[in-house]
């Protein structure tokens, strides 16, 4: 019996649409803005995260933005390795935390590392890059 008024009760099981996943957190609009008024393009390309490495860290100043840049840096250096290496791939983990998955298994948790740039500058982005792509 189907009641509209009611609702429906089966929950229906939705599966994550990757394209769509990976489009979204490939956003990154704050790392984007920063590196764009340094003059950097961000072009999803390995060559881009070592421009990245070079930017004065002028965010360090501020912790707030600090942490959003951090974030949107990991989800960037994901990006460039989901596009590049053959069989990458994001998946998110059941705590909700994004990482890229090689076809290896192998799993990388690419948001604490950007965290770890942000806040230090190492390791460097192009750094973690060389090491993913190698995997």
């Amino acid at each position: 019996m189907n009641i509209p008024f009611l609702g429906n009760r089966r929950q229906k099981t939705v599966v994550p649409d990757p394209e769509g996943i990976a489009e979204l957190l490939a956003e990154c609009e704050l790392l984007r803005s920063q590196a764009d008024r340094a003059g950097v393009r961000l072009d999803d390309s390995p060559a881009s995260l070592e421009a990245l490495d070079q930017l004065v860290p002028r965010w360090r100043d501020d912790e707030e933005s600090s942490t959003w840049l951090g974030n949107d840096a990991g989800l960037y250096l994901g990006t460039v390795i989901v596009r590049t290496v053959p069989g990458a791939g994001w998946e998110i983990r059941a705590d909700g935390q994004p990482v890229v998955r090689l076809t290896s298994g192998r799993e990388f948790d690419v948001v604490d590392a950007g965290q770890e740039w942000a806040a230090n500058g190492v390791p460097e982005l192009s750094q973690l890059y060389a090491e993913v792509a190698e995997a």
